[in-house]
């Protein structure tokens, strides 16, 4: 699918049923009466239309607690492998992941990043909630990452809301490599819309890079975290690779 046909297939795109509610219902208390979250800007969040929250990431439970935590219905991708899983142990994961709003997707570069990008287009285009994280994968070490470009064209190709979301305490809730999440106090953040509009037309790489910018600026005034200043990845593996980012101006 190109970049340029906005409207394909964006009907065929599956809403969470009986198991995302039954899901929130049961898990959004417990939630709130053990951990005990601390939520700001509910208010900032349209009951309504297009809406993308934009949030940093620290935790694997970042995914729970944005759905949990929001005030309407939230989807969001997640690996296609939390589907695809066989016995007792896939039916159990497909079953969470579905509970938490999530839609699976094969991750990568190249073309798999823009079937992503693709997929989260047609989730907007039906007027969802669709959470992402800017950076593309966990902070390890808690700093705040630069955002990679594909939700400046999601923005500016769908015309949704940005509101962005500050998470504050999640990495020592569900610290990387924990099973489990632990009590810990955390925040969450909704920040005021980000009006995007002035910045061009998605098919402008400046325009996408400067709309990025912008709502991570957003998010590191909710959060405050360190600023790492480059994109959180490996480090390339050897020269070739070396070669290969620097001619690659823009991440999806």
């Amino acid at each position: 699918m190109s970049i340029d046909d906005p409207d394909d297939g964006a009907a065929s795109v599956k809403r969470p049923g009986v198991p995302y509610y039954l899901g929130r219902v049961l898990m959004a208390p417990v939630l709130k009466l053990v951990y005990r979250p601390r939520v700001i800007g509910k208010r900032n969040v349209p009951k309504h239309g297009k809406v993308i929250l934009a949030s940093n990431h620290l935790s694997f439970i970042d995914s729970v607690v944005i759905p949990m935590t929001a005030p309407r219905r939230v989807q969001f991708l997640a690996k296609s492998s939390y589907f695809e899983g066989t016995g007792l142990k896939g039916r159990v994961s497909r079953s969470f992941f579905t509970s938490i709003g999530a839609v699976g997707v094969k991750r990568g570069a190249g073309a798999a990043a823009q079937e992503a990008l693709d997929q989260s287009r047609k989730i907007i285009e039906t007027g969802a909630a669709f959470a992402l994280y800017p950076e593309g994968t966990r902070s390890l070490d808690g700093r705040l990452y630069r955002g990679r470009t594909g939700i400046g064209w999601l923005a500016l190709t769908t015309g949704a809301v940005v509101i962005p979301v500050g998470l504050v305490g999640t990495d020592q809730m569900q610290p990387v490599g924990a099973k489990f999440p632990k009590p810990h106090r955390i925040t969450v953040t909704f920040g005021e819309p980000i009006d995007l509009s002035h910045f061009g037309p998605p098919e402008s790489g400046r325009a996408r890079r400067q709309a990025t910018d912008a709502i991570m600026a957003a998010i590191h005034n909710l959060t405050g975290q360190e600023l790492a200043g480059v994109y959180n990845e490996t480090p390339p593996a050897n020269a070739v690779e070396r070669v290969k980012r620097a001619f690659r101006p823009e991440r999806l």
